[in-house]
Order: structure tokens, then sequence, then C-alpha cells
């Protein structure tokens, strides 16, 4: 089942436990996973580290 499907479904089926783990495991998969957090003193490196990566991975 795709990710919208799965919404939609949890949405009309609210009180299906099974489907809402499901669908929080599929929107984790899509969630960005977290780079630093703002107090890190090399926040600034790892998020330029993160930007060009990304811009790498888009240019293959």
């Amino acid at each position: 089942m795709s990710y919208r499907e799965l919404r939609w479904y949890f949405v009309a089926h609210r009180e299906d436990r099974a489907a809402f783990q499901a669908y929080l495991a599929k929107r984790r998969e899509r969630s960005p996973r977290v780079i630093t957090t703002v107090d890190d003193p090399d926040f600034d490196v790892k998020i330029q580290t993160a930007i060009c990566h990304q811009m790498a991975q888009h240019q293959k």
C-alpha cells in the first residue's frame, strides 16, 4: 500500500491500531533524518556537509 493510500485508510479507520503503526513507520521512512541540533558546536559544518551531499546526490 502506498503512503497516500495508507494515510487515507487510516483517516477512514482511526481505530485500526495496526494501520496507525504502519502509517507511522512509512512516515518515518519519508522523514529526513536529524543531522544536528542547534546547540551543537559543529552545527555549521554538519549543515554544509549535508547540503553538499544532497547536491551531489541530485547531480548524479
